[in-house]
């Protein structure tokens, strides 16, 4: 089981925090957690715009120790487009 100790955080920003995560209890995207269940728990981070408004992200960082790495190489571009030299149609990709 992993726990992260949170970030140093003024008393404004935890209840901004606190705001962003009563809405999401609200909405049933989290849930409370019994005292016994065993969870990973990430660091909420609140970023805050010019304009004033917030928004919560978690800091997952700690998820790479238990994902496998990707074996497969990302398509490289020049690559990609020598394939398409002789074609008939090219259509645009969304990426």
């Amino acid at each position: 089981m992993l726990r992260i100790p949170p970030y140093p955080e003024s008393l404004e920003t935890r209840k901004e925090v606190e705001k962003h995560i009563y809405e999401l209890l609200d909405m049933d995207v989290m849930r409370k957690i019994e005292h016994n269940e065993i969870v990973e728990i990430t660091t909420p981070v609140l970023i805050t715009w010019n304009d004033g408004k917030s928004r919560l992200f978690g800091d997952f960082r700690a998820l790479n120790n238990y994902t496998k790495a990707d074996r497969y190489p990302i398509p490289r571009i020049p690559h990609a487009l020598y394939k398409l030299v002789k074609a008939k149609y090219i259509t645009k990709w969304t990426v």
